[in-house]
């Protein structure tokens, strides 16, 4: 199998003030190509949503060369991984306009029940994903640690961080951490993230917050009365 491709042009609306593509956007980009590549061969929305079936993200890891600037033309390419268990695994890359690799990303995604909000194996919904051979250098991607210290912060989900699955996307987790981390860190190149989501918040929500910085390498964590998400940054 083919990798998926996508071209895309770095718009200022896709960048910070360092005109650096935003995290978050970076995140969106692989989310939407894997959700494309997905209703491609033949497992979209009608064998899926219409039947309330949810695509959730579990773990996420990117190794970053350098992220892409304002005005700039990438390409993405996305290919799905084996199988395994309830685990559909995406493997990604971002390439510029010479093909040198930009970011080099993985993914784990699963089925949520809609209703029930549990998840769910493919013998159930049916939906199998065929694997392809990366052309690139894969990896599985591992869960960050958590950060060091005591509750530093809250925050409260908008309606504006509610996705169609009705529950704070993952990508906007990256806005918050990034809105949480010291100006100097902020400013430094980003080299590696790892995200994991062991629970959902939905608008009107409170996470309670725990951040820290050892080493270049920014934590947070947050918490409702269950674990809900945790994200590694480096730094350098």
């Amino acid at each position: 199998m083919e990798p998926y491709s996508i071209a895309y042009h770095i718009l200022a609306s896709d960048v910070d003030r360092f005109q650096r593509l935003r995290l978050s956007r970076l995140f969106t980009f692989l989310q939407e190509a894997a959700i494309a590549h997905t209703e491609a061969l033949g497992m979209g929305r009608v064998k899926t949503l219409d039947k309330g079936y949810l695509w959730v993200v579990t773990v996420q890891q990117a190794k970053i060369t350098r992220l892409p600037v304002y005005d700039e033309d990438v390409t993405l390419e996305s290919l799905p991984g084996k199988m395994m268990h309830t685990f559909y695994p995406r493997y990604t890359r971002l390439l510029d306009k010479n093909g040198n690799e930009l970011v080099n990303a993985a993914a784990l995604w699963m089925l949520m029940d809609e209703t029930s909000r549990t998840m769910l194996f493919p013998e159930k919904t049916g939906v199998v994903i065929p694997d392809g051979e990366a052309q690139w250098q894969t990896f599985w991607p591992r869960s960050p640690r958590l950060p060091q210290g005591e509750e530093n912060g809250a925050f409260t989900v908008p309606y504006s961080y509610v996705d169609l699955n009705g529950h704070m996307n993952n990508t906007r987790y990256f806005d918050l951490a990034e809105d949480c981390m010291p100006d100097a860190l902020r400013a430094g190149s980003v080299r590696e993230v790892s995200t994991e989501y062991t629970g959902e918040v939905t608008e009107g929500q409170t996470i309670r917050l725990t951040s820290s910085v050892t080493d270049g390498e920014f934590r947070i964590a947050g918490n409702t009365e269950k674990k809900v998400f945790r994200i590694s940054m480096r730094y350098e």
